[in-house]
C-alpha cells in the first residue's frame, strides 16, 4: 500500500509540473482593439515666419497626392513595399538646409535603424527637400519638444506624425492634411474585456469603468495622452485610470507586457508596427 502510495503521489506530482509548464509557456502578446477611438487628420507644423514655405509645402502635399506619390509611399510600409533609408545631413548655417524636426521614434511614419531614417515623413521629408532644391538636416528630439523647436526657429518644420490641434497651433502654422488617423487601443491577449466591443463608443464606455489604480500608457505629447487625461479642446472627457507617459509607444507595450500597466493607446499605424514588432520577439 504504501509503495502503491509512493508511485501515485510521484505521478501525481509529475502530472503538477507538467501542468506549470504548460501555464509558464502561454505567452502573453499584445494585441489592437481593431476600432478608431478618435478620427484625426495629420499635418506638418511650419515655421509662422516662413509663410513662403507654408506654401510651398502645401503646394508639394497636393502635388504628391494627385501624383500618386504618397500613396506609393504608403504602400512601402503598409503592405509589401521596400521601406528607403534616408540620410540627414550635419546641420550648417552657411548652407540651404531644410531643418526638420521628428521624433524618430513613431513607425512607421519616422524610426531609425543604425544612422539612417525611415518612415512615410521621412521620405516625404527627403522629397520636399529636393523639391525645395535644399539640403535635408533631421533633428531627433523628444515628441513633445517637436513643435517648440519650430516655434524657436531651431528648426523649419515639424515631421512627426502630428495631429492637427489647437494648442500646436499656437507654436506651428500647419500644412494642409496629408493622411487621416485615428486612435486604437491596445490590451494583452490574454483581455477579453474589449472582445465584444463593435464601436468606439462601446470601448468607451469599457475605459470608464477603469479605476483610479489602474493605469494606461501612452505616448507622451501625443492624442493618446490627451484621450486619458481628459482635454476641452479635443472634446475628451478623460478616464478614470491614471495615465502614464513614455518616450515612445514600444516602451509602453512593453511596460504593459511586464504587467506594470493594464493598457496602451496610440495611433492606429504604429499600434500595428509596435505590436507587430514586439510580439515577433515574444
Amino acid at each position: 500500500m504504501k509503495k502503491f502510495l509512493s508511485v501515485f503521489l510521484t505521478a501525481a506530482l509529475a502530472v503538477s509540473m507538467l501542468a506549470g509548464c504548460g501555464s509558464k509557456n502561454e505567452t502573453v502578446t499584445a494585441k489592437v482593439i481593431d476600432i478608431d477611438l478618435t478620427n484625426e487628420e495629420y499635418a506638418f507644423g511650419v515655421d509662422k515666419n516662413q509663410p513662403e514655405l507654408l506654401e510651398k509645402t502645401n503646394e508639394f502635399i497636393a502635388k504628391i497626392k494627385s501624383d500618386g506619390t504618397l500613396d506609393e509611399i504608403c504602400k512601402k510600409y503598409f503592405s509589401d513595399g521596400e521601406p528607403e533609408a534616408v540620410k540627414s545631413a550635419t546641420l550648417d548655417t552657411s548652407k540651404d538646409q531644410l531643418v526638420v524636426a521628428t521624433n524618430a521614434a513613431f513607425e512607421p511614419f519616422e524610426y531609425t535603424k543604425g544612422e539612417d531614417y525611415y518612415g512615410i515623413d521621412m521620405e516625404i521629408a527627403k522629397l520636399l527637400a529636393d523639391e525645395l532644391g535644399k539640403e535635408l538636416v533631421i533633428e531627433n528630439m523628444d515628441f513633445d519638444a517637436v513643435c517648440l523647436s519650430v516655434s524657436q526657429q531651431k528648426c523649419d518644420i515639424a515631421m512627426a506624425g502630428l495631429t492637427i490641434n489647437e494648442e500646436r497651433e499656437e507654436y506651428v502654422t500647419f500644412t494642409d492634411s496629408y493622411y487621416s488617423a485615428s486612435q486604437r487601443l491596445i490590451v494583452p491577449s490574454n483581455v477579453t474585456t474589449f472582445d465584444d466591443c463593435k464601436t468606439a463608443d462601446d470601448v468607451a464606455a469599457k475605459l470608464a469603468e477603469t479605476k483610479s489604480s489602474d493605469q494606461i500608457g501612452v505616448q507622451q505629447g501625443t492624442t493618446g495622452q490627451y484621450y486619458v487625461e481628459g482635454s476641452e479642446d479635443w472634446d475628451f472627457p478623460g478616464l478614470p485610470a491614471k495615465c502614464v507617459t513614455y518616450k515612445s509607444g514600444s516602451l509602453a507595450v512593453q511596460d504593459m507586457l511586464n504587467g506594470n500597466i493594464q493598457y496602451v493607446i496610440i495611433d492606429a499605424a504604429p499600434a500595428a508596427a509596435i505590436t507587430d514588432a514586439i510580439n515577433a520577439v515574444q
